[in-house]
């Protein structure tokens, strides 16, 4: 008989304790595999689509629930005015619902991408390239929710229906011109751009940038809402926004997670490690941000339970204190069980949290658009524009006891002094060195920083243009030398641990990565950051945008944070400790300082010789009837910027001195060694022209004697 050879299917036999092999991440498939997807990951995909449902429900119902009970479901009856009807009622707060939900998990799947899951050599893995393109669909998501919200925003405004709003040209004005439009128009915009992007995103920086330009996305709708109009803007706007990062990061980074979890998808632990240690900072600033701006809001603590806005406050923070517990319980047990190689303890405990969580962001749409208790008293017009009365007469004494405290500067002192104070703690411990004087120069910076923004003369700065313009110098050349002697840099890239995992990123590696980025090396090229040192001054001044800024407690934070950022880097290239990509020799260093300088008194001499006053309607708004006339303090404000910068100039000169007289004697050093090393070596003295010479001489004196 013939053996038969025709072809047979195969069958597997399935033994007791046998698995058929599973195909590594990123092995080439098949097309007939590609074609009939494995039945083990269908249960996973369903239990995502379940859990997404289920939190979308949540959400919805927590937001039903709050809008009936705090009178936002029901029509606005006021004599004389329509209704905009059930669809704008319901619409609005559906649609930016949506909005906030997607922009969240757009800013989820990119931290997952660029944090969460490890990288190799800067590239993102195959897990990662798909959350950026899930980013990618989310980001369009994000803009159609945005356009959406802005339909019914205007529709609400106007008290008419939706198809009103379509069919007329109120909402061209209402995206250029109103604030409320215009940030809702840079939603749109900026989610668009993140939807494009994500598309060829594959490497580690571009998703992190990515990452920044969504985390940016979320601040204009929160900024331009009721914190801008609160009794203290300024405590409001900034707790606002750390709130909405702080939160975002939080939510969002937990939904990726529970979906990657729920998929099992690789690297489950090191995600969920990494999570973990941020949610714990984001738990405390999305804590203390909210009580800030609850003391912003309320003017008294029986409104917490006398007013609609406060009970909404109160379900809000007993959610915070439901999350509080779950992250303990993921530190305490999850976490543990999860590194035995148990993720389907994760993946459930991560999903109930997530629920809670969507059940908050469904509360906290509510809330803001539920307008806070307002006081039933005359206002005073000042406190609407500065946020705290008009200050009497400007004095030394009210100078020192005034103080003012602004959480966006007194946020950045704490944490610069507590990261800086945490690396040094860590190179003790370990052992190695620290130059006590560099330490005491980052917090002599710090004090400085904290007398120019938290005292007196901040209350001044926004009433005497004399008083901003001390702040201004104080901030852009006096703070930054002694941060940059601080060598903040340095001690980070010796304190911080480098990536458990080789050609991972962890802090370390972004610190490294972003010193020698193009953008870094742009801007620290030292025509670049002299150009943006004196120009910008120039440019804030001498144009509108001085007056806008004076108006906006954004505008305020800018100029804060720019005269830091420019004369820090100004600083970096002169007096630097800190590697950068220019090294210029301590000649041209100087050269620098000489010709920057005389800038800033030509600054000072056509401020005093201007015969119109800066920003007046700013000043006119305020009212104030002491001390001298507008002009006459702008003139003094010149006189200010004219004198101010013989100091930072002596300062930075002794700096300069001290580091060059380092430098040739660490040189001379150096040379002693090579020359003793060299003399060991050949048995000569060690200097090799002085040897050459030498044996000159010896030639020449043998010749004689020879003759």
């Amino acid at each position: 008989m013939g053996v038969d050879r025709r072809r047979r299917p195969r069958r597997h036999r399935r033994r007791a304790g046998v698995q058929p092999p599973r195909k590594e991440e990123g092995a080439v498939v098949s097309r007939r595999e590609r074609a009939v997807p494995p039945a083990e990951t269908t249960p996973d995909n369903k239990r995502v689509v379940r859990i997404a449902l289920a939190g979308a429900g949540v959400a919805v119902v927590a937001l039903a629930i709050a809008m009936i009970a705090g009178g936002a479901a029901t029509p606005r009856v006021i004599p004389g005015l329509p209704d905009e009807g059930p669809l704008t009622r319901w619409g609005l707060p559906l649609s930016k619902l949506l909005m906030d939900v997607s922009g969240v998990l757009t800013v989820g799947t990119l931290l997952a991408a660029t944090v969460f899951l490890p990288s190799d050599k800067g590239l993102l893995g195959k897990p990662a390239l798909a959350y950026v393109k899930a980013a990618s669909w989310l980001a369009l998501a994000w803009a159609a929710a945005a356009a959406a919200t802005m339909i019914f925003s205007l529709s609400e405004a106007l008290r008419v229906p939706v198809a009103d709003v379509l069919g007329g040209d109120e909402l061209t004005s209402f995206a250029s011109q109103i604030s409320q439009g215009i940030a809702l128009t840079l939603v749109v915009l900026f989610s668009v751009a993140i939807a494009l992007f994500a598309r060829g995103a594959i490497t580690v920086g571009a998703g992190g940038g990515l990452l920044v330009l969504a985390m940016a996305t979320l601040l204009p709708p929160a900024l331009t809402g009721h914190s801008s109009s609160a009794p203290n803007h300024d405590l409001a706007t900034t707790g606002v926004a750390a709130h909405l990062l702080a939160l975002a990061l939080w939510v969002g980074g937990l939904a990726v997670l529970c979906v990657h979890a729920l998929r099992r998808r690789p690297s489950l632990e090191i995600a969920a490690t990494r999570f973990s240690s941020l949610a714990l900072w984001c738990f405390v600033a999305v804590g203390l941000s909210g009580l800030f701006s609850t003391v912003a809001r309320l003017t008294s603590f029986s409104e917490l339970f006398t007013s609609a806005y406060g009970l909404m406050l109160l379900a809000k923070t007993a959610a915070f204190a439901v999350l509080g517990v779950f992250g303990w319980w993921h530190r305490k047990h999850t976490l543990p069980r999860l590194a035995t190689g148990a993720p389907g303890a994760f993946a459930r405990f991560a999903s109930v949290e997530l629920l809670v969580m969507f059940a908050t962001v469904g509360v906290a749409v509510v809330l803001a658009r539920t307008a806070p208790p307002q006081e039933i008293v005359q206002t005073d017009p000042v406190v609407d524009l500065l946020g705290y009365p008009l200050p009497p007469e400007i004095s030394p004494a009210n100078l020192a006891s005034l103080w003012w405290f602004d959480l966006f500067s007194g946020t950045l002192i704490a944490l610069l002094g507590g990261f800086y104070l945490a690396g040094v703690v860590r190179l003790a411990r370990r052992g190695d060195h620290w130059p006590a004087g560099r330490t005491v120069a980052w917090f002599v910076g710090l004090l400085i920083l904290l007398l120019a923004t938290q005292t007196g003369v901040a209350r001044y700065a926004k009433v005497l243009f004399s008083a901003h313009m001390a702040e201004h110098m104080t901030l852009s050349m006096l703070v930054p030398i002694f941060l940059v002697l601080g060598a903040p840099v340095t001690l980070a890239l010796r304190a911080l641990k480098p990536a458990a995992r080789r050609g991972d990123r962890g802090p370390r590696e972004w610190l490294t990565t972003i010193l020698h980025s193009r953008f870094v090396r742009f801007v620290t090229h030292p025509a670049i950051a002299t150009a943006i040192f004196v120009v910008s001054t120039y440019a804030l001044y001498f144009t509108p945008l001085f007056t806008s800024a004076m108006e906006e407690h954004l505008g305020h934070m800018a100029m804060t944070a720019h005269f830091l950022l420019s004369g820090c880097l100004f600083f970096w290239v002169i007096i630097g400790i800190d590697p950068s990509p220019h090294t210029l020799p301590h000649v041209a260093r100087l050269i620098v300082l000489f010709v920057t300088m005389p800038f800033h008194a030509f600054f000072g001499i056509a401020l005093m010789s201007m015969g119109t006053v800066m920003a007046a309607e700013w000043y006119d708004q305020l009212g104030r009837t002491w001390g001298a006339s507008a002009l006459a303090d702008q003139q003094t404000g010149g006189a200010i910027a004219w004198g101010f910068g013989e100091i930072p100039t002596l300062i930075v000169l002794i700096a300069l001195a001290f580091q060059w007289w380092r430098d040739d004697d660490r040189k001379a050093r150096r040379a002693d060694r090579r020359a003793d090393a060299l003399a060991a070596r050949t048995g000569g003295s060690g200097d090799a022209q002085l040897d050459a010479y030498n044996d000159y001489l010896t030639k020449l004196n043998q010749r004689d004697n020879s003759q």
